[in-house]
């Protein structure tokens, strides 16, 4: 993933990133202004959410985009785009999620 600049341009978006020739894991990275979240698939039945940076209260609730519908999310997993995409290239770049941020379990 070089960079958001298409996505960006449209104010919104939602991407599936994978590693080459592995099912999983696979992250998706899913944004909408200024705001994203970042989930992550070990296999079929298991999902993970990235607890944000603070960018959004807690108790707030913000939507991006998931698939091609809205979703509403808490702050507690929000965080900024560039965070998002940080975290997005670091798994490309590694092949790793340990090391990205703490994970919820769905």
């Amino acid at each position: 993933m070089n960079d958001l600049t298409e996505p960006r341009s449209r104010g919104q978006g939602h991407l599936e990133v994978a590693l080459p020739g592995v099912t999983y894991p696979y992250l998706t990275l899913s944004f909408r202004g200024g705001h994203a979240v970042v989930h992550l698939f070990t296999d079929e039945e298991t999902v993970f959410l990235l607890v944000g940076d603070g960018t959004v209260s807690p108790d707030e609730t913000v939507e991006v985009p998931v698939l091609d519908e809205l979703a509403i999310f808490t702050g507690h997993f929000v965080m900024g785009v560039d965070r998002a995409r940080d975290v997005v290239q670091s798994f490309v770049r590694t092949g790793s999620f340990t090391g990205l941020g703490e994970w919820v379990e769905l």
